[in-house]
Protein backbone atom coordinates (compact mmCIF):
# COMPACT_ATOMS: atom_id res chain seq x y z
CA UNK A 1 0.00 0.00 0.00
CA UNK A 2 1.07 3.43 -1.03
CA UNK A 3 0.90 6.57 2.06
CA UNK A 4 0.10 9.65 1.23
CA UNK A 5 -0.14 12.44 3.69
CA UNK A 6 -1.61 9.60 6.05
CA UNK A 7 -4.22 8.41 3.63
CA UNK A 8 -3.77 4.99 1.75
CA UNK A 9 -4.17 3.62 -1.72
CA UNK A 10 -5.28 1.05 -2.66
CA UNK A 11 -1.94 -1.11 -4.78
CA UNK A 12 -1.91 -0.96 -8.31
CA UNK A 13 -3.52 -4.32 -10.30
CA UNK A 14 -6.03 -5.81 -12.81
CA UNK A 15 -9.11 -4.87 -10.88
CA UNK A 16 -8.01 -0.78 -11.69
CA UNK A 17 -7.00 -1.22 -15.38
CA UNK A 18 -10.79 -0.20 -16.62
CA UNK A 19 -10.68 2.68 -14.95
CA UNK A 20 -10.18 5.68 -17.99
CA UNK A 21 -7.30 7.64 -17.65
CA UNK A 22 -6.62 10.55 -20.00
CA UNK A 23 -4.47 9.81 -23.03
CA UNK A 24 -0.35 9.52 -22.26
CA UNK A 25 0.31 13.50 -22.65
CA UNK A 26 -2.11 14.76 -22.68
CA UNK A 27 -2.78 15.03 -18.67
CA UNK A 28 -1.26 18.29 -18.16
CA UNK A 29 -2.29 22.27 -18.96
CA UNK A 30 -1.18 25.51 -17.64
CA UNK A 31 -2.57 29.12 -18.77
CA UNK A 32 -1.85 32.76 -17.78
CA UNK A 33 -4.70 35.22 -16.87
CA UNK A 34 -4.98 38.81 -16.64
CA UNK A 35 -6.89 39.83 -13.50
CA UNK A 36 -9.99 40.97 -14.75
CA UNK A 37 -13.23 39.57 -14.31
CA UNK A 38 -13.63 38.06 -17.45
CA UNK A 39 -10.84 35.99 -16.82
CA UNK A 40 -12.65 34.20 -14.59
CA UNK A 41 -15.03 32.92 -17.26
CA UNK A 42 -12.42 32.10 -19.76
CA UNK A 43 -10.65 29.91 -16.76
CA UNK A 44 -13.77 28.33 -16.73
CA UNK A 45 -13.86 27.68 -20.18
CA UNK A 46 -10.50 26.14 -20.44
CA UNK A 47 -11.32 23.68 -17.77
CA UNK A 48 -14.20 22.31 -19.24
CA UNK A 49 -12.25 22.14 -23.10
CA UNK A 50 -9.47 20.20 -21.46
CA UNK A 51 -11.47 18.04 -20.03
CA UNK A 52 -13.43 17.23 -23.15
CA UNK A 53 -9.96 16.63 -24.74
CA UNK A 54 -9.20 14.40 -21.98
CA UNK A 55 -12.16 12.14 -22.52
CA UNK A 56 -13.06 13.19 -18.51
CA UNK A 57 -15.87 15.70 -19.12
CA UNK A 58 -18.43 12.92 -18.90
CA UNK A 59 -17.48 11.66 -15.39
CA UNK A 60 -20.48 12.14 -13.37
CA UNK A 61 -20.68 15.95 -12.82
CA UNK A 62 -16.89 16.22 -12.68
CA UNK A 63 -16.61 19.01 -15.48
CA UNK A 64 -19.02 20.92 -13.39
CA UNK A 65 -17.96 20.86 -10.25
CA UNK A 66 -14.39 21.49 -11.35
CA UNK A 67 -15.43 24.66 -13.18
CA UNK A 68 -17.09 25.56 -9.88
CA UNK A 69 -14.03 25.46 -8.31
CA UNK A 70 -11.94 26.90 -10.11
CA UNK A 71 -14.21 29.87 -10.67
CA UNK A 72 -14.08 30.31 -7.10
CA UNK A 73 -10.15 30.03 -6.84
CA UNK A 74 -9.88 32.37 -10.03
CA UNK A 75 -12.58 34.98 -8.35
CA UNK A 76 -10.21 35.07 -5.35
CA UNK A 77 -7.03 35.43 -7.18
CA UNK A 78 -8.65 38.42 -9.32
CA UNK A 79 -10.59 39.94 -6.11
CA UNK A 80 -7.58 39.64 -3.11
CA UNK A 81 -4.49 39.31 -5.32
CA UNK A 82 -5.43 41.28 -8.04
CA UNK A 83 -2.61 40.12 -9.97
CA UNK A 84 -1.89 37.84 -12.87
CA UNK A 85 -2.92 34.31 -12.02
CA UNK A 86 -2.04 31.05 -13.84
CA UNK A 87 -4.28 27.72 -13.43
CA UNK A 88 -2.75 24.59 -14.33
CA UNK A 89 -4.35 21.21 -14.58
CA UNK A 90 -3.20 18.22 -14.73
CA UNK A 91 -5.43 14.51 -14.62
CA UNK A 92 -3.26 11.24 -13.75
CA UNK A 93 -4.03 7.86 -12.03
CA UNK A 94 -7.89 8.79 -11.56
CA UNK A 95 -7.41 12.17 -10.33
CA UNK A 96 -7.57 15.44 -11.64
CA UNK A 97 -5.56 18.32 -9.94
CA UNK A 98 -6.53 21.88 -10.34
CA UNK A 99 -4.04 24.68 -8.95
CA UNK A 100 -4.65 29.12 -8.92
CA UNK A 101 -1.68 30.66 -8.26
CA UNK A 102 -1.06 34.21 -8.18
CA UNK A 103 1.56 36.77 -6.46
CA UNK A 104 -1.44 37.31 -3.09
CA UNK A 105 -0.14 36.39 0.29
CA UNK A 106 -2.91 36.13 2.25
CA UNK A 107 -4.31 31.87 2.93
CA UNK A 108 -7.42 31.07 2.05
CA UNK A 109 -9.94 30.32 4.76
CA UNK A 110 -12.76 28.31 4.70
CA UNK A 111 -15.90 30.28 6.33
CA UNK A 112 -19.32 28.75 7.14
CA UNK A 113 -22.03 29.49 4.71
CA UNK A 114 -24.83 31.62 6.00
CA UNK A 115 -26.22 34.75 4.33
CA UNK A 116 -23.83 36.51 3.33
CA UNK A 117 -23.32 37.14 -1.06
CA UNK A 118 -19.74 35.98 -0.75
CA UNK A 119 -16.89 34.17 0.91
CA UNK A 120 -18.81 30.97 0.49
CA UNK A 121 -15.82 29.90 -2.08
CA UNK A 122 -13.51 28.10 0.18
CA UNK A 123 -16.65 26.58 1.94
CA UNK A 124 -17.34 24.87 -1.84
CA UNK A 125 -14.07 23.75 -2.20
CA UNK A 126 -13.93 22.07 1.21
CA UNK A 127 -16.65 20.53 0.56
CA UNK A 128 -16.80 19.08 -2.92
CA UNK A 129 -13.01 18.48 -3.21
CA UNK A 130 -11.63 15.26 -2.20
CA UNK A 131 -8.46 17.46 -1.27
CA UNK A 132 -7.19 20.43 -1.01
CA UNK A 133 -4.41 23.16 -0.04
CA UNK A 134 -2.25 26.09 -0.30
CA UNK A 135 1.24 26.48 -0.37
CA UNK A 136 3.43 29.49 -0.67
CA UNK A 137 6.87 30.84 -1.79
CA UNK A 138 8.82 33.47 -2.92
CA UNK A 139 6.05 34.61 -5.70
CA UNK A 140 2.74 34.15 -3.69
CA UNK A 141 0.33 31.04 -3.23
CA UNK A 142 -1.05 28.61 -4.97
CA UNK A 143 -4.21 26.77 -4.05
CA UNK A 144 -5.13 23.93 -5.12
CA UNK A 145 -7.86 21.41 -5.13
CA UNK A 146 -8.05 17.49 -6.36
CA UNK A 147 -11.46 15.36 -7.47
CA UNK A 148 -11.25 11.83 -8.60
CA UNK A 149 -12.44 11.59 -12.10
CA UNK A 150 -13.16 7.58 -11.23
CA UNK A 151 -13.86 5.46 -8.30
CA UNK A 152 -10.44 4.35 -7.53
CA UNK A 153 -9.30 6.84 -5.46
CA UNK A 154 -10.88 6.38 -1.83
CA UNK A 155 -12.93 9.36 -0.03
CA UNK A 156 -11.00 9.17 2.50
CA UNK A 157 -8.37 10.50 1.62
CA UNK A 158 -9.99 14.01 1.50
CA UNK A 159 -8.79 16.83 4.08
CA UNK A 160 -7.28 20.22 3.38
CA UNK A 161 -3.11 20.78 3.66
CA UNK A 162 -1.11 23.80 3.47
CA UNK A 163 2.37 24.22 3.26
CA UNK A 164 3.86 27.57 4.20
CA UNK A 165 7.06 28.14 2.97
Amino acid sequence: MLHLYGARFPDSGPQFGSYPQPPIGAGHVSVEYDPRPSAVKEARAEVRRQLEGWGLADRDDLADVAELLVSELATNAVRHAESRFRLTLSAAHGVLRCEVSDTGRRLPAVLEAGDAESGRGMFLVDTLARRWGCQRDTRGKTVWFELGTCGCVPPSCRFPLFTLS
